[in-house]
């Protein structure tokens, strides 16, 4: 295995399941330590340390508290002696809380539904800012968006608190890079499509929502993303072969943005 991150000292917000445990293991096998922020269990938690052996911690929290990322990356600089990069993963469905069409929309839905997949995230960002620049090292942050931020499905997926949350992150990424490029601290992005996650599991679980993603997610066979699948281009954000890289989203869909779909 390429040692792509060695040395490097991650966090990973949203690190507990799915798309972010997958990066941890990932990040670890490629030389990293990390500390892994999430939901759970302390069992759980135990378990995953265990997985990871000695080049990780795991913190549980919620990542919408504004505490949770700041103390994340002292645990950081406290265990792994530095702090190199943040991968923002954290955040889900609003249905539980109300999501879906404008009409029926309530604001409540909506506050929540962009607590959880934006003000966290900037909560995190600016935690990771914050220390690069009382370091005066640099850095990545890598944050997962969706491709419904900019590539609706109005037949299966139509939460609209949801996607304008996600379509922010876009704008949100490009004008903080921007301003902090002359700090060497990059930040980018990964929308990724349906992906197999605990979130995912309705859409999963429905025939005729797999039977459309046979044909608008077409590689490989028309299957859901896996976690794994992202893996690879959140090595590359988090090492230094992206050192000339910011202000960029990379989709990572199975082909979500160019194919039609047949409902």
């Amino acid at each position: 295995m390429n040692s792509w991150l060695e040395k490097k000292r991650i966090v990973v917000i949203g690190g507990t399941a799915g798309i972010g445990l997958s990066a941890a293991r990932t990040f670890v096998q490629h030389g990293a330590s990390v500390v892994v922020i999430g939901l759970g269990e302390e069992s759980t938690a135990g378990e995953i340390e265990s997985m990871l052996g000695g080049a990780g911690v795991v913190m549980l929290g919620d990542a919408r508290e504004t505490s949770t990322a700041s103390t994340a990356i002292s645990l950081c600089l406290d265990t792994f002696g530095g702090f190199d990069g943040l991968y923002h993963v954290a955040g889900g469905s609003g249905r539980r809380f109300g999501d879906g069409p404008l009409h029926t929309l309530t604001k409540e839905a909506w506050e929540k539904t962009f607590d959880l997949n934006l003000t966290a995230l900037m909560l995190s960002n600016q935690a990771a800012v914050r220390a690069f620049l009382e370091q005066g090292s640099g850095g990545s942050i890598l944050n997962v968006t969706s491709v419904l931020g900019y590539s609706p499905s109005p037949a299966y997926f139509t939460t609209h608190a949801y996607a304008a949350a996600k379509s922010a992150v876009f704008g949100f990424v490009k004008s903080v890079a921007s301003y902090y490029a002359s700090y060497n601290i990059r930040i980018n992005a990964l929308a990724p499509a349906l992906v197999e996650t605990p979130m995912s599991q309705r859409a999963a679980g429905d025939d005729q929502i797999r039977r459309f993603i046979e044909t608008k997610q077409p590689l490989d066979g028309g299957r859901l993303g896996r976690p794994a699948d992202l893996d690879g281009a959140a090595v590359y954000f988090m090492s230094d072969a992206s050192n000339y890289t910011t202000g960029q989203t990379l989709s990572i869909d199975g082909g979500w943005t160019i194919s039609d779909g047949q409902v």
